[in-house]
């Protein structure tokens, strides 16, 4: 039987309060770790229903014979040409959406700070917007462009937001007033286009993985393969800067290198993920504090958020083309899933006194 707090020796309270701290960390750890797993298997559900079902049924079998290398007439081509390049362009736009979206969100510590809301894809979007309607490019050629316009809005906005350090608070209202900026510029090149020119931008702002080829793969997952493990090295970091700036000083972390890396990692993954799939509305704004929710407490959940993103688009995508007379874009469902999450988190924001 332990002794009272009161009476027991300093050593001994302090190594019952590592034992209770290690226990919630495994606890926590346990948790998001079952969480990452049941994401996952609900992932590849979603890719094997994706993958058999649509206008031409495909039995699992012969999936995964096609992924083999059979040559099934007809299926060969709808699976191996069609679904697979969107699916898998779903999975890595997702990813990147969800990851980007947690870094922002924990580095500001406020759930309103996704690249979405901030205006970084609004600078793809218009950048990439004025290449399709005044410049001529397919969309297919546009993502330098998407990519430039995302890094060149994340400067703007990072720039302007700099009062001799970057506050949370002053760096969403900069981002919002210069998306909204953007937003003028890519409604202005759209009303100066031709019809084709504009209705092909339109599609493409609208988030959609009708493009999705596998000519295009390789510029969205090879940089996933650098930036992805890249986010999860700076995560210590971000841990750190969770609980204060003063505190992860006090840790040893250098304040303002650790943030400019933050932000470059998580303007390219939503640079990428953009090109790859347009600026897919609020699946970097939902994912994060979905995972957040699902793994509990406040952690940064780097991996259930991309889990979460790529989940979001999957089932978007699968949803926009079944259940719905024609084929929908997904930025479209997207779209439809995140404003009223919007809505009830700036009425929540206001409730709590936090709504400006």
């Amino acid at each position: 039987m332990s002794a009272p707090a009161g009476l027991r020796r300093p050593d001994e309270a302090r190594a019952d309060a590592v034992a209770t701290v290690r226990a919630v960390r495994r606890r926590g750890r346990a948790r998001a770790t079952s969480v990452a797993a049941g994401l996952s298997v609900v992932l590849l559900a979603l890719a094997v229903v994706t993958a058999c079902l649509g206008g031409f049924t495909v039995s699992f079998v012969d999936v995964v014979r096609i992924i083999g290398g059979a040559d099934i007439p007809g299926a060969t081509f709808i699976v191996h040409e069609v679904r697979l390049p969107r699916l898998l362009t779903g999975l890595g736009a997702g990813a990147a959406f969800g990851v980007s979206g947690a870094i922002f969100q924990t580095l500001v510590r406020n759930p309103l700070a996704s690249p979405d809301i901030i205006g970084i894809t609004a600078g793809a979007s218009a950048a990439a917007v004025f290449a399709i309607t005044q410049l001529g490019l397919n969309p297919g050629h546009a993502a330098p462009f998407a990519i430039g316009g995302a890094f060149a809005a994340a400067a703007l906005i990072y720039g302007l937001a700099w009062r001799g350090a970057v506050s949370g608070q002053r760096l969403i209202l900069v981002g919002i007033g210069i998306a909204a900026v953007l937003g003028s510029v890519t409604s202005w090149s759209l009303t100066r286009a031709e019809v084709t020119d504009a209705s092909e931008a339109l599609v493409w702002i609208t988030g959609s993985l009708n493009g999705s080829t596998w000519s295009r793969l390789p510029l969205l997952w090879w940089p996933l393969l650098v930036l992805l493990p890249a986010a999860g090295v700076l995560g210590k970091r971000l841990r750190a800067l969770q609980l204060g700036e003063d505190a992860a000083a006090g840790l040893g972390v250098r304040i303002e290198p650790s943030k400019a890396w933050l932000v470059a990692v998580g303007v390219c993954l939503a640079a990428v993920a953009t090109a790859a799939a347009g600026p897919v509305a609020f699946v970097a704004f939902l994912a994060g504090p979905i995972a957040r929710r699902l793994t509990g407490g406040g952690g940064l959940a780097l991996v259930p958020s991309a889990l979460v993103g790529a989940v979001i688009v999957t089932a978007a995508d699968f949803a926009g083309a079944q259940l719905f007379g024609t084929r929908l874009p997904v930025g479209v469902i997207t779209g439809v899933l995140g404003a009223p999450f919007l809505l009830w988190l700036l009425a929540t924001a206001n409730r709590v006194g936090k709504g400006g």
